[in-house]
């Protein structure tokens, strides 16, 4: 028996990107695996949002170089596929860790870098040494 979830508003759909939950430790058997699941739902998706896989990294435990890998692994195969990879639920040391090696990704709930932060305002007082 199969079961598919009831349909839903079809323009929510159409932004609601994909999740991808990854769970750790991850082997370097899975990783092909996972870089399979990446490529299904960018195509089983139709532009928009589609073009975008969720990673909730929050699973996978300590960050060491076997995360990086494979993140590095899943943003290229996305790349590939036309799409690209966000991470959510990231720990601060896989923030500082993929900077160390110089990867930048996407993360949810953070405004992209050429984007400025709502509500911030930037005054400069006459007289304020530059800083």
């Amino acid at each position: 028996m199969s079961y598919s979830p009831p349909p839903g508003l079809p323009i929510v759909d159409a932004m609601t990107p994909a999740v991808l939950v990854l769970a750790g430790p991850v082997t370097r058997d899975e990783v092909a695996g996972l870089c399979d699941a990446v490529t299904a739902r960018l195509e089983a998706g139709s532009g928009g949002a589609a073009r975008v896989v969720v990673c909730d990294v929050g699973g996978l435990g300590p960050p060491g170089l076997g995360v990086v890998d494979l993140l590095a692994r899943l943003q290229l195969t996305a790349r590939r596929a036309g799409g690209r990879i966000r991470l959510r639920d990231a720990d601060p040391a896989l923030h500082a860790l993929l900077d160390l090696v110089g990867l930048r990704f996407e993360v949810e709930g953070q405004a992209e870098e050429r984007e400025p932060a709502l509500r911030v305002e930037e005054a400069v007082e006459p007289g304020d040494p530059a800083v």
